[in-house]
C-alpha cells in the first residue's frame, strides 16, 4: 500500500512513517498542503491521510482539489477537529472516513485497510496487464489467451497484485485482502499460496518479491521491453 502522510507535526509525521514502513507499506511525508498537491500530481497513491489544519494550502483545499481532479486516492482526514459538524463537513469535501485526534494506532490502521477493501470492491470488472487478463465478475483468469486454473485464494492474491499497477503489496496487505481473519494465519500460508501462484503463472516469471516492500507483477514491464 502506497501512503502520503500529510501532517505539519513533524514527530507525529515521522511516527507515522516509521510505523507504517514497519507495516510493509511505502510511506511518503508532505509537511504542508503545497507540498502535497505537488507530490500527489500525477502519482499513484493508494491512501492519503490529511490533516485538515495545515500551513499554505488547508487539508480542506487539498481534499476538494484532489476530487475535482479525479484522483483516485482514498482520504482519510485526521484532525483535533472531531464533532459530528466537523467529521459531516470533512465527508463533504470528499474525504472516505474521518479520524479525530488523538487516535489509536490499530484504529488507523484498521481504518486504512477498510478503505483498501473498498477501493478493490468498486475496482473495474476487468483487469489487464501484459499477456495477463483478469475477470473479477465471473473469477477468471487467463495469461497469453490460456485459462489458469486457481484456487478461490489463489485468485484473490492475484486480483490484488493486478490492482497494485506493478507496484508493491506487502505481505501484510496481501493476507488481509486474500483471508478473512488474517490474524489467525502465519506468513508461511501465505508463501505457499504464492508459491502455487507463481508456478501457475509459468514463464517467464512476473511474480517478485522485495525484502521490505512485498511482492508485485512485472507483466506490464515486461510487455513494453
Amino acid at each position: 500500500m502506497r501512503v502520503l502522510i500529510v501532517e505539519d507535526d513533524r514527530n507525529l509525521a515521522a511516527s507515522l512513517q516509521e510505523s507504517l514502513v514497519g507495516e510493509g507499506m511505502v510511506a511518503s511525508v508532505a509537511f504542508d498542503g503545497a507540498q502535497a498537491l505537488e507530490l500527489l500530481r500525477g502519482s499513484d497513491v493508494d491512501i492519503v491521510l490529511l490533516d485538515r489544519d495545515l500551513p499554505r494550502v488547508s487539508g480542506d483545499r487539498v481534499c476538494r482539489e484532489l476530487r475535482e481532479s479525479g484522483h483516485e486516492a482514498s482520504i482519510l482526514m485526521l484532525t483535533a477537529a472531531g464533532t459530528l459538524h466537523d467529521r459531516v463537513e470533512g465527508l463533504n469535501l470528499g474525504a472516505d472516513d474521518y479520524l479525530a485526534k488523538p487516535f489509536a494506532y490499530m484504529e488507523l490502521l484498521a481504518r486504512m485497510r477498510a478503505l483498501r477493501r473498498r477501493r478493490i470492491a468498486s475496482s473495474p470488472p476487468i483487469l489487464q496487464s501484459g499477456g495477463l487478463r483478469v475477470d473479477t465478475a465471473r473469477r477468471l483468469a487467463e495469461r497469453d489467451g490460456k485459462r489458469l486454473s486457481l484456487s478461490p485464494k489463489e485468485f484473490d492474491l492475484l486480483e490484488a497484485l493486478m490492482l497494485a499497477n506493478g507496484g508493491y503489496v506487502s505481505r501484510l496487505d496481501l493476507l488481509d485482502l486474500a483471508w478473512d481473519d488474517p490474524d489467525q494465519l502465519s506468513a508461511g500460508v501465505l508463501k505457499v499460496a504464492i508459491h502455487a501462484l507463481r508456478r501457475k503463472l509459468g514463464e517467464p516469471p512476473v511474480l517478485s518479491y522485495r525484502s521490505g516492500f512485498g511482492y508485485r507483477l512485472e507483466v506490464a514491464e515486461d510487455a513494453s521491453a
